[in-house]
């Protein structure tokens, strides 16, 4: 990876507390799908992709716009939609693929979608796969899910995994050289949450040894991660 692409002008976009959202090629169109919002056909959206690319982090942004609440799917057995939304008109439910097939969750999901469209709100879902594809049994849900837009979502390139970890060093006042990026950068399975916990790793190991952010710092946390995996 050259010093150019480090240097890449990526675009920023407020999340929640200090994070910044970084929009890339990967997310670009998911990006431009929650720019839209409340504009989305059907009463809703689904943003798909493989664990760690940031689909959470999207609705997370989307979230701080719309004021939705954040449900996992063990939460719609839990009451009424009206008590789950408490007065908002706009819902997400993160990993709604692995939980919602069968029974009375899909009964609770519809009822919610459909209060969700009386009340000319919206339902944002985020999943592995998209929800035309998801093992639905009951027909009106299947129908309804099936005419929701699917935007997918792509693990990071290097460009933009090296302007992520930047930022999450910077987050932790961190100073850190560019050679500690480009040394980490081929050596991280390419996931949000990887950069995350690598960076967390290494605050706690420069914190517990009074030691610089250096590259032979990040070689050792790097080993000792590989020593602790299964």
């Amino acid at each position: 990876m050259s010093r150019a692409q480090l240097a890449l002008d990526l675009g920023h976009r407020p999340a929640l507390g200090r994070d910044d959202f970084l929009v890339a090629a990967c997310n670009r169109d998911a990006v431009a799908w929650l720019d839209r919002w409340p504009d989305w056909p059907a009463g809703g959206l689904a943003i798909v992709g493989p664990a760690g690319c940031g689909k959470s982090h999207l609705a997370s942004v989307w979230r701080a716009t719309s004021g939705a609440p954040l449900l996992a799917p063990a939460d719609l057995d839990r009451g009424e939609p009206a008590a789950l939304l408490a007065g908002a008109t706009a819902c997400v439910i993160d990993d709604a693929d692995r939980a919602i097939a069968g029974g009375a969750r899909e009964r609770a999901l519809l009822h919610l979608y459909n209060h969700l469209r009386e009340a000319r709100g919206q339902l944002l879902l985020t999943g592995r796969t998209p929800p035309a594809r998801w093992p639905i049994a009951l027909p009106d849900l299947a129908s309804r899910l099936a005419a929701v837009p699917a935007v997918g979502v792509g693990m990071p390139d290097e460009a933009l995994l090296a302007a992520v970890l930047v930022k999450l060093f910077a987050d932790r006042q961190l100073r850190v050289g560019q050679d500690v990026v480009m040394f980490l950068v081929p050596r991280l399975e390419r996931s949000f949450e990887a950069a995350r916990q690598i960076v967390a790793a290494i605050d706690r190991a420069a914190l517990a040894g009074g030691r610089a952010v250096t590259v032979p710092l990040v070689r050792e946390v790097l080993a000792g991660a590989a020593d602790r995996a299964p």
